[in-house]
């Protein structure tokens, strides 16, 4: 059994003291494939460091996290730019909108989430979707945008089912993470109604941690956690889960 984490945060400065073993006590636990985020400029080298300590197992992103723009994101944009020019990417990401914490860079923010998802296109690479508190704004940017060579993920998916039917008729999946053990997450009453061919796995790791360890660091071994709650949503085996989100996987990196 091979298990996918879409996205997880490996280089982050929570996992500083104990990040090898913690990537060892996945890969034992059959997740052995690790997709990598970008936030800025700032992590570019740890990220690459990342790479090279377990080629086998981690896949980077290069990308502009929306949180992060401000009023030097072009900068940051030619930063992106010049890396898909310079090596293999396996998605531009992550990007977006999020207005949960500034709605005044709103403008700015939908200006570079556009810019990444023509990177996309140009290499020919799914995007990776942040959105938080922003759903009609990154809407706005995918009509824009679609049609052909748009594809990718909507990462950490906790909309509604119309929401959800809106975002796969971007050609997106579906990004599940820990949201869907929580008591009051409510993606688990609709999931069902999503094809499972629909849907990733994923952590988000060090964040949104899964029920038993809500509120703790998030790791990607606990990835088994949301792993057994959508074979409880589709009623049927992790087995099958794992299988059929590491091939949803397959098709959106190419790897």
């Amino acid at each position: 059994m091979t298990i996918t984490d879409t996205h997880t945060h490996l280089y982050s400065e929570s996992f500083d003291d104990d990040r090898k073993e913690m990537i060892e006590r996945a890969i034992a636990a059959n997740i052995t494939r690790f997709f990598i985020p970008a936030i800025d400029s700032t992590y570019i080298k740890d990220m690459y460091s990342l790479e090279k300590a377990f080629p086998e197992h981690i896949f980077l992103m290069a990308g502009f996290h929306p949180t992060h723009v401000k009023e030097n994101f072009r900068e940051e944009l030619a930063i992106v730019e010049k890396q898909l020019e310079e090596r293999k990417f396996y998605a531009v990401g992550e990007t977006g909108v999020d207005l949960y914490w500034d709605k005044s860079t709103l403008k700015i923010q939908q200006e570079a989430f556009r810019y990444q998802i023509q990177l996309a296109k140009k290499h020919k690479l799914p995007i990776v979707i942040h959105c938080r508190d922003a759903f009609d704004e990154v809407f706005e940017v995918l009509e824009q945008e679609k049609g052909e060579g748009l594809f990718g993920i909507f990462h950490c998916f906790t909309g509604t089912l119309e929401q959800a039917k809106k975002a796969l008729s971007y050609n997106m999946k579906l990004g599940i993470g820990g949201v869907l053990t929580f008591k009051n997450g409510k993606i688990d009453r609709f999931l069902s109604e999503i094809p499972l061919s629909e849907i990733v796995l994923e952590t988000d790791a060090p964040y949104l941690a899964p029920v038993p360890y809500r509120g703790k660091r998030n790791e990607s071994l606990y990835i088994v956690e949301v792993l057994k709650k959508a074979a409880e949503v589709y009623n049927t085996s992790p087995e099958e889960i794992a299988e059929v989100t590491t091939r949803n996987s397959r098709e959106i990196f190419g790897i």
